[in-house]
């Protein structure tokens, strides 16, 4: 496993190790889907909601001016696509785009992270 974990370091990092490069890619990256909300956004969007008030009502405690705020950032940086349709009245639909898809793996990964801590913790407190 460790083997594993060193070739795919090996496939990512710059040898010999450039630090300012690797804290300046995290940092990109969080900054694109960290935060309280865009992941929980962007599960929502997997999830099949594509309208604002759907994907409102699928995250418990976020506000109304913050998923707007969240949905422009992430449209800024091509994670959702916006498409206003003409109707009476007008409709906006959000949905991922195929760049979104792109850390698929690492959500999941996360999820999977953040169950395993859950049940770490909740059996030292057991």
């Amino acid at each position: 496993m460790a083997e594993v974990k060193s070739k795919k370091a090996k496939e990512i990092l710059s040898e010999p190790h450039n630090q300012k490069e690797e804290v300046q890619a995290l940092q990109d990256a969080i900054y694109v889907i960290g935060g309280k909300w865009k992941l929980p956004i962007i599960n929502s969007l997997c999830n099949g909601n594509r309208w604002f008030r759907e994907i409102e009502r699928s995250i418990p405690g976020i506000t109304t001016r913050m998923l707007s705020r969240e949905l422009k950032e992430m449209e800024a940086n091509q994670i959702i696509v916006r498409t206003v349709i003409p109707s009476n009245p007008v409709l906006v639909e959000y949905t991922v785009t195929d760049y979104c898809y792109s850390f698929g793996d690492i959500i999941l990964e996360m999820i999977k992270w953040g169950k395993q801590h859950r049940w770490k913790l909740k059996t030292v407190t057991d």
